[in-house]
């Protein structure tokens, strides 16, 4: 796990809300610290719904969610994808919590099926690869239209007056090692926050099992966000249609 997190470039612009949590938390994994106390050393300051524990305190046969809800312990494996899922618990823990009741609830409704139905498949891609927008009206219409040479074009300078935040720990995982096709399920944060705690709050309060089944989401490969990947000052980057799709419906 080590050489994970020797791979993480916290300066970029996408780990600016993780950066100073994440670093101390990652010098403790890299001195020898299991992942799962050095979170739990992170919690001191911070209100958490939960505490970490080692994968091997799941017991067989316990679906992960419901030992989480019933424990307020989350169970975390050394590698890269718990780690920034602890992360995620210690910066927006309303919107975990929240998750993981709604996921208890869906279960308590269908029991653990051999394939998940669209509510707990909504749930798991907003934990996944979430990430949360707040901006302008016109910037979002474009974005949810797939209407790219508008959106990174005429309307780029909105992107100054707009806040993306990263939230799927997935998302942030596959980000170690930036690709262009990486992409986002961006979630429209429609009320004015001014932090992290704000934000956080907002989103519990907001979403819930039937929205997220009804899909609300954008799709944002998010090396296109101006400022945040070189070589996007380029217009011919957003020129590949593999990775920035045309809307279906314009297709017609």
């Amino acid at each position: 796990m080590a050489d994970g997190l020797g791979a993480i470039a916290w300066s970029v612009p996408w780990l600016g809300p993780y950066s100073t949590l994440g670093q101390g938390v990652a010098a403790q994994v890299t001195a020898g610290v299991p992942c799962a106390d050095a979170l739990n050393a992170a919690l001191a300051p911070l209100p958490s719904p939960v505490r970490f524990v080692p994968q091997c305190d799941l017991p067989i046969g316990m679906a992960y969610e419901s030992y989480i809800f019933n424990s307020n312990c989350c169970p975390t494996r050394e590698g890269l994808h718990d780690f920034f899922n602890g992360l995620a618990w210690l910066l927006f823990p309303q919107t975990k919590r929240r998750l993981n009741q709604l996921h208890v609830a869906q279960i308590a409704q269908t029991g653990i099926q051999p394939v998940r139905g669209p509510a707990r498949d909504a749930l798991t891609v907003f934990d996944e690869n979430a990430a949360f927008l707040q901006c302008p009206d016109a910037l979002w219409d474009a974005l949810a239209a797939k209407d790219w040479c508008r959106l990174f074009g005429p309307l780029r300078p909105l992107w100054a007056q707009s806040n993306l935040v990263l939230f799927g720990h997935a998302l942030l995982e596959k980000l170690v090692y930036p690709r262009k096709p990486i992409t986002a399920h961006v979630y429209r944060a429609q009320a004015a926050t001014h932090s992290i705690a704000d934000l956080d709050q907002w989103m519990a309060a907001d979403i819930n099992a039937e929205r997220l089944a009804g899909k609300p989401f954008a799709h944002l490969p998010v090396l296109g966000v101006p400022g945040w990947w070189s070589g996007n000052e380029d217009p011919a980057f957003y020129e590949d249609a593999s990775v920035f799709r045309p809307n279906r419906h314009n297709l017609v």
